[in-house]
């Protein structure tokens, strides 16, 4: 077990910070990218052989999954992440927090199993459930040892880690599919994720001890972790408001059907982006008390991933067809319709789940919290009107709610971050235009193909749009190349002055 560490937000920050950071961003992000990229070689097969009612059925068991995954203790982690100083006695009682948490979370699930699947009149979903309550006995276990690891930023472990235990969950999901498992392959290909994951980081990161369940003096460390709690519980209501929604009103090859292209188009969100954050909120925490730095930052930050996302999302709109039947194949062609407005709608999720990382580290978990809240009321609503003109209805939802929902954040979490909504807007400016464009390019150049086999109009749709996009940033965002360029160069972070200038 480690020692005590004393690094945190009063400590000055090394000169090679930002070059840390820097490591920390290509280790997580890159072994995350690299891992997803064996992982959904692997999904995608694994699509083509299950059926829309598997996805369907699997879908409805994450809602109730989510729900307690969200009380499993990880803000607790977060606290130990966020707090100046952690005792090794401190550690141990977040152990012991975790294993009770985690042990009560999956007996609940079980005795919730039957509830769930009444609500959604499909009977399989209760012997789903009992299965997957596995995966929180690996939760405690995988938490402090990632705990440990990011406040010293060592990152290239945990990518390390994250890198192999999601080989062995796409190499489960694949093989349970071709042995005809169905569903059940995607229930056990998390577990063995999960249970490498756990496996994997606790040797990385030593952090053999003996929990302690004498919990006085850890008041603190509950509250932090509570707030936190709080707010992934709205943001569960918001983010599973559309399957609740869906799963009552529609069958299962419905839901499986929506539930895949939102799996198509929220990759970038899901993969890319948590880890990204998990730096992120790493590197604020340590910057927490140099306000300038930590806003230019959260600006250089939010415009290097804007320009990363958006030819992802917008492309994504312009070659829904022939990139569906390409991976997927004609029987998931309903899925068609319903990338254009998941597509059209993911910038805004994206930018706000950029706020939360900065504005926990400056010690504000209450901030996310209410804007997480006002999701949760609002998501619900949106999608019940959307389900009147079935599953597209609940697709075009999206576009409607998650600009609202963006705004109302934005309004809260920018001054706290120290920056204005006007400057926000400039940096994420010309990757929204770079995108919008090579999307107009990409969709004229489909009208005036010949016919031709979808791999080869796929092909020819994705050279077209790759370096329009790119000439577009070079001939009207200079700066903003300049100083993407700079940042994988690993030029230093600007100084306080150059900062508040």
């Amino acid at each position: 077990m480690p020692p005590e560490t004393s690094i945190g937000p009063d400590t000055p920050l090394a000169p090679d910070f930002g070059q840390q950071v820097r490591r920390a961003v290509i280790w997580r992000s890159g072994s995350q990218i690299a891992g997803q990229v064996i992982a959904w070689a692997s999904t995608f097969l694994v699509i083509r052989i299950l059926t829309p009612e598997d996805y369907g059925l699997f879908a409805l068991t994450q809602v109730l999954l989510m729900l307690f995954t969200l009380l499993n203790g990880y803000g607790l982690a977060s606290a130990a992440i966020q707090r100046d100083k952690v005792s090794p006695h401190e550690l141990r009682q977040i152990f012991g927090l975790m294993l009770l948490l985690n042990g009560a979370l999956a007996l609940a699930q079980i005795l919730c199993a039957p509830l769930a699947a009444a609500y959604y009149r499909q009977p399989m979903v209760a012997d789903l459930l009992r299965v997957q309550s596995l995966i929180y006995l690996t939760i405690p276990f995988s938490a402090l040892a990632y705990a440990q690891l990011a406040r010293s930023m060592e990152f290239q472990r945990q990518a390390q880690v994250n890198l192999v235990s999601a080989l062995i969950g796409a190499g489960v999901a694949l093989g349970g599919a071709l042995a005809g498992w169905g569903v059940w392959a995607l229930v056990w290909a998390p577990i063995a994720m999960f249970a490498a994951r756990a496996l994997g980081l606790t040797i990385a990161a030593r952090s053999w001890m003996w929990p302690s369940f004498d919990f006085r003096g850890a008041g603190s460390i509950a509250r932090y972790g509570g707030l936190m709690a709080v707010g992934q519980f709205f943001g569960f209501l918001q983010s599973q408001a559309d399957i609740l929604v869906a799963g009552r009103w529609f069958d299962a090859h419905l839901v499986g059907i929506y539930t895949t292209a939102l799996l198509l188009t929220q990759i970038f969100n899901n993969k890319v982006v948590p880890p990204l954050n998990e730096v992120a909120f790493a590197a604020y925490a340590r910057m927490q008390n140099d306000r300038p730095a930590l806003t230019a930052g959260f600006t250089r930050s939010t415009r290097a991933i804007m320009v990363a996302a958006m030819p992802f999302f917008f492309g994504l709109a312009a070659v829904a067809e022939p990139l569906v039947l390409t991976l997927l194949g004609e029987k998931w062609r309903e899925i068609v319709p319903l990338l254009l407005p998941l597509a059209l709608a993911m910038p805004f999720w994206t930018l706000f789940t950029l706020l939360r990382p900065a504005t926990d580290a400056l010690g504000r978990p209450g901030i996310a919290s209410g804007n997480a809240a006002a999701g949760a009321l609002l998501m619900p609503v949106v999608f019940v009107v959307g389900a009147q003109w079935g599953i597209i209805g609940i697709a075009w939802a999206w576009m409607v709610a998650y600009p609202l929902l963006l705004a109302f954040a934005a309004v809260r979490s920018l001054p706290i971050i120290g920056i204005g909504s006007i400057d926000l807007i400039r940096a994420v400016a010309p990757p929204v235009l770079a995108a919008a464009a090579m999307a107009a390019a990409v969709m004229l150049v489909d009208r005036v193909l010949p016919a031709m086999p979808q791999i080869l109009r796929l092909a020819t749709l994705v050279a077209t749009g790759g370096p329009i996009y790119c000439l577009w940033l070079f001939l009207f965002a200079r700066e903003t190349v300049r100083d993407l360029i700079s940042m994988v160069r690993g030029r230093r972070m600007p100084t306080d002055a150059e900062a508040a200038a």
